[in-house]
Formats: C-alpha cells, sequence, structure tokens
C-alpha cells in the first residue's frame, strides 16, 4: 500500500502524543467500549486444543463452561471448534455440526460470542445462529470479507503467513513489528475495499503463528506501536507455546499448556499495559489480572 493511499486510510503511524485511544470496537448488534481491557474467554468444542483444560468436547458441555466463564465475569466468548494447531481439513458441515449448536445455547448467557472459525461457510452459519464476531485465524479472504460487510459483525483479523492448520518455518524479518504495521495495513485496504467498515475490526498479531518465540517477545514489548494502526488490539496469549518456551529455556523443551498459568499471567499484565484491547484468555487467575492491570494502565479512563 502506498503511503499516499494508507494516508487516506488514516493508518498512517501517529506520533505517540497525537494519538487518540481506540473507543469502541462495532459488532453485529452492539458496540463495545474499550475504555478498559475485555476478557474473551475460551470454549473449545473439541477433543484435541493444545490445553486440555478447555476441551470441551461437546455442545452441551461447551454451554456449560461458557456460562461458567459468563458467571466469573468474562466480558465475551470466543467460541471454536476446530484446534488451531497443524492437521488434516475439517469438513465445513463436521465443524459446523459441533459449533452451531454451541452457540446457540450461549447467544443468551449475556455477553456477545464469537465464532473461531477460518471458513466463511461455518462463519455464516455461526452468525445466523447469534454470533456477532467472526474471529478469523486465517488472515482473511474476499469470501470472508464480503461476508463481515453484509452481516455488519465484528471481525478478528489475525496475522499468517500463510494457511492455518499447516506447519511452516517462522520468516526472518528486518522489524516484525513494521513487518505487522504494514501486514495489516494492505489486509485492511483488502477489507474496507469490500466493504467492511474499520470500525467493525480487531487486530490480533497471531503470536505463535509463523514467529518466533523472539519475535512475539518482541512484538509483545513494542505492542503499544501496533495501536497506531487505530485499530481495536485483540490479543491472544493464553497458554502459548511461546510463554512455555521462555519457562523451559528452548523451544525443543517447552513446557506443557498446563504448566504456563503463571507465565501467561505475566505476559498478559504486560500486554495490558502496552495497550490491549481485548484479551483470550482461558483462566479465571487471567481475568483478575487483566482487571487490575487495566486500572493500573488506564487510570484516565477507568470508572471511579
Amino acid at each position: 500500500m502506498s503511503a499516499e493511499r494508507a494516508k487516506r486510510r488514516n493508518l498512517i503511524p501517529r506520533k505517540r502524543a497525537e494519538r487518540d485511544p481506540v473507543a469502541c470496537w462495532r459488532l453485529a448488534d452492539r458496540t463495545l467500549e474499550l475504555e478498559q481491557p475485555l476478557a474473551a474467554g475460551i470454549v473449545n468444542v473439541t477433543t484435541d486444543s493444545m490445553f486440555e483444560g478447555a476441551r470441551s468436547e461437546t455442545p452441551e458441555q461447551a454451554i456449560r463452561d461458557g456460562k461458567e466463564l459468563v458467571e466469573a465475569g468474562f466480558d465475551m466468548l470466543d467460541v471454536g471448534a476446530v484446534a488451531a494447531k497443524s492437521g488434516p481439513p475439517v469438513p465445513p458441515d463436521e465443524e459446523a455440526a459441533a459449533l452451531v449448536p454451541a452457540i446457540e445455547g450461549l447467544v443468551g448467557a449475556g455477553v456477545p460470542v464469537s465464532a473461531d472459525t477460518f471458513s466463511a461457510e461455518v462463519a455464516r452459519a455461526a452468525l445466523a445462529a447469534g454470533a456477532v464476531v467472526v474471529n478469523d485465524i486465517s488472515g482473511g479472504s474476499e469470501e470472508m470479507f464480503e461476508l463481515v460487510a453484509e452481516t455488519g459483525c465484528g471481525y478478528v483479523l489475525m496475522h499468517i503467513e500463510g494457511p492455518p492448520r499447516v506447519d511452516r518455518r517462522p520468516r526472518e524479518y528486518s522489524d516484525v513489528v513494521e513487518h505487522l504495521k504494514s501486514w495489516f495495513g494492505g489486509r485492511v485496504e483488502l477489507a474496507v475495499g469490500l466493504g467492511v467498515d474499520e470500525e467493525q475490526i480487531a487486530i490480533d498479531p497471531g503470536l505463535d503463528f509463523d514467529l518466533t518465540t523472539d519475535q512475539d517477545l518482541e512484538i509483545l514489548r513494542r505492542l503499544d506501536e501496533l495501536r497506531d494502526l487505530g485499530l481495536p488490539l485483540y490479543v491472544s496469549l493464553s497458554r502459548k507455546d511461546f510463554i512455555g518456551a521462555v519457562l523451559a529455556g528452548s523451544w525443543e523443551d517447552r513446557l506443557p499448556a498446563a504448566d504456563r498459568e503463571w507465565g501467561t499471567i505475566a505476559a498478559l499484565t504486560l500486554a495490558v499495559q502496552g495497550g490491549a484491547d481485548i484479551l483470550r484468555i482461558h483462566d479465571g487467575s487471567s481475568l483478575q489480572a487483566m482487571r487490575v492491570a487495566g486500572r493500573i494502565a488506564r487510570p484516565a479512563r477507568s470508572a471511579s
């Protein structure tokens, strides 16, 4: 994207003193105020998600688990039926058969529900079932952008360098944060050109997806620079592999997801300080850390 076109689209980074804080994120049926960070509770209708403690296995169990997260104080639910790890394609009808009943059972729980899917076909079914956000780990497609424009739903655009569920060697970048800013600029331009309103879009740096541990840490260290794009910042870091690698001292010996709770809290707290608006998390301990870190990091915008 040229500098002139980016300027017209308001995606040129501004000086820190000139930045306006992101105020809201527009979903299908509501607008979320982002004065304080919000927690998206993870609900996986799967048997193979990376964290065993978040495998609901059936739609019925997913509904129970999701309602428990709402009772614990989570602001949103992010419901998925296909694990993000590498593996063979999952047919859309099979994914929808698990995802749609879970969403139908959770839309009345009192919080917005997002559908974690990269299939436009499944996303359409999930939105018809009551979801108001699509959380898309594919980096977006014209078909998905057209659906988002048509329905007016919220949309999470995640950085990735190829198809999901496929193992690749991470790329080397002279500056990974600058690369992300350029990548998001191009994808947002395409989405807007297909009718998506920028207020519908939140951006996710895609930690652990096509990134090394050092790159993940650099992104978190400079998270505030991504806010220069003027879009809500959605950060999914709960119990991720890079945390296990830091704790163990190497990627090969990384601690399993079950042993990454406190490392998650440390990363999450600093992500809030860096400007994360929505945190996708598993645990009540992370929710507490987010609430306290938010009140410390954003005193001017918090309630008395």
